[in-house]
């Protein structure tokens, strides 16, 4: 039987999450349909049926796309009769970001540092 560690959090500066939270931020955001989707709710609450339409999509298939930004906490759901209605639930997002600030100054240093590089003239060829 494998043994795996147990599940380590994430601290950035006060926020915390644990990396099942933060794994399922980054699965619900890496497909391009929950990203539209995503940027649809930012204008305001919609129906799934309204959010299915630009994509040509069942409710069925556009419903799974919600599951997953909701397991992620990135929308919330109330039910409304027979109408599903979405709203963006935008903390998660922000708490990912502050995560990924993070790392911000590894790369802003990095590509500096490849700028300098680009920048310097290039050395006269030897001479044969």
């Amino acid at each position: 039987m494998v043994e795996y560690p147990p599940l380590r959090s994430i601290f950035n500066h006060m926020v915390k999450l644990s990396s099942s939270q933060l794994d399922a931020i980054f699965h619900a955001l890496s497909d391009p349909t929950r990203r539209t989707i995503l940027h649809t709710l930012a204008e305001g609450e919609h129906s799934i049926g309204e959010l299915a339409a630009p994509f040509n999509m069942t409710f069925s298939g556009a419903s799974k796309h919600i599951k997953a930004l909701e397991q992620a906490g990135l929308v919330q759901r109330t039910v409304q009769g027979r109408n599903h209605i979405c709203r963006l639930a935008p903390e998660p997002m922000a708490q990912a970001m502050r995560w990924l600030q993070t790392y911000e100054h590894f790369w802003a240093d990095r590509l500096d540092a490849l700028e300098q590089a680009l920048r310097q003239p290039d050395p006269p060829p030897p001479e044969e």
